[in-house]
């Protein structure tokens, strides 16, 4: 499972097959949108979800942390889906076993934890945003963005529907990387997905069959 090299305002890019942004000048891995605790959150609201989609996110965010080495990882946002669970418990344990890392979250909408839980495991919060030249980190996409930084984001969950031979169509998550702002896919397994719709000159990367693949 090979990472996507990627050229970007100048700097040399991964994009990863598990849904990941690798920044190797910053030694910085970029996630957005994990929602842990999510099929516990609705598991305990009676909805039949199956917990193999939550203990795919640990395999998966494991996989990057043992892969690519970073010093930092960035959540842009929706790190946990809502109040607390022990699912929260889990990202405890994690934390220790990779004590080395800076985890570093930059706050969502769904991130509504108290801060005595992000402080139990020594989360650095950047608040709303968090600048890191040239590229501007929030997690909603902003509608206006300095003229000499970037915005990258997440919240959108993108996706793109590619239509094939015989009338075939396949949604695939994707990167979309506009004039202004580039949105990373939803890096958890229990998300979602909604439909982007690329301007001219806008790039755009699915993830599919465990490569990332430039469409347009």
């Amino acid at each position: 499972m090979q990472p996507l090299p990627f050229r970007w305002q100048e700097e040399e890019l991964l994009l990863h097959p598990l849904k990941a942004l690798y920044w190797p000048f910053r030694k910085l891995l970029l996630l957005a949108d994990l929602h842990l605790g999510k099929t516990f959150h609705f598991r305990r609201e009676g909805f039949a979800v199956p917990a193999r989609a939550g203990d795919l996110n640990w395999e998966k965010l494991i996989a990057l942390l043992l892969d690519l080495q970073p010093e930092r990882v960035i959540f842009l946002g929706d790190l946990f889906h809502s109040s607390y669970n022990p699912e929260w418990e889990e990202f405890g344990g994690l934390r220790r076993q990779f004590e080395h890392v800076s985890f570093e979250l930059v706050g969502g909408n769904h991130d509504i934890l108290s801060d005595f839980q992000y402080d139990r495991f020594d989360l650095l919060r950047h608040g709303e945003s968090l600048e890191l030249a040239p590229f501007l980190l929030t997690h909603e996409p902003l509608e206006s963005v300095p003229p000499d930084r970037y915005n990258l984001a997440g919240h959108i969950h993108p996706a793109v529907r590619l239509q094939g031979a015989g009338k075939q169509r396949l949604k695939l998550p994707c990167f979309y990387f506009g004039k202004r702002a580039g949105i990373l896919p939803a890096f958890g397994a229990f998300t979602g997905t909604a439909l982007v719709r690329p301007a001219p000159g806008d790039r755009v990367f699915v993830v599919a069959e465990e490569q990332v693949v430039e469409v347009g």
